[in-house]
């Protein structure tokens, strides 16, 4: 084995994508994920800390594209007006290309309660985050709370339909939709 192989975090991320769809994700040991591709075990944890955090790379870049798609708006613009400029911008963040591989890391996930806890995490620390922002902008408690969940609760929706078998449109363009439908259901324009 080389000394140095390009991109060999993706390829691990891939491979144990892939272990964990078809063998499980606890009986897949990241000796084996290493092993699949020609990497050492030691330079599978030269990239990750453990084998969870496979499936969770990207997060901070996954959280900054909302914070910039909010920062990008008026600081007047009404709270839900900026949440709903960060769930675009989050939405962006998932090209199509990308769908095969969210519609198989969800598999893994649903199927692991640890890991399904850890995914709500992720989402509760994006809802905070956001929060946080707008408490920056000047908005209030709790409209900055309320905001901020119902953007990550938008995403959530809008991602869990993005990844439905035989869906074809962007995310952006089902987040727009979800949006919709929260206003509809709450009576705003």
């Amino acid at each position: 084995m080389g000394r140095w192989e390009p991109a060999a975090a993706e390829r691990l991320q891939h491979a144990a994508l892939e272990l964990f769809a078809r063998q499980g994700y606890e009986r897949t040991t990241a000796a084996e994920i290493a092993q699949s591709v020609g990497l050492s075990e030691r330079t599978f944890f030269r990239h990750f800390a453990d084998k969870r955090e496979v499936l969770f790379r990207g997060q901070d870049e996954f959280e900054a594209a909302f914070l910039e798609g909010l920062a990008a708006v008026p600081a007047d613009a009404p709270a839900m007006a900026a949440v709903a400029a960060a769930v675009r911008a989050g939405a962006a963040w998932f090209v199509d290309e990308r769908r095969d591989h969210s519609r198989l890391r969800q598999v893994v996930i649903d199927a692991n309660p640890p890991l399904l806890e850890r995914e709500r995490h992720k989402m509760a620390g994006l809802a905070t985050s956001l929060a946080s922002a707008l408490r920056e902008r000047g908005v209030t408690e709790p409209a900055a709370t309320l905001a901020a969940e119902s953007g990550a609760t938008v995403f959530g929706i809008a991602f869990g339909l993005w990844i439905g078998e035989g869906e074809q449109r962007s995310l952006r363009e089902i987040a727009d939709s979800v949006l919709a439908e929260l206003a509809a259901v709450t009576g705003t324009p």
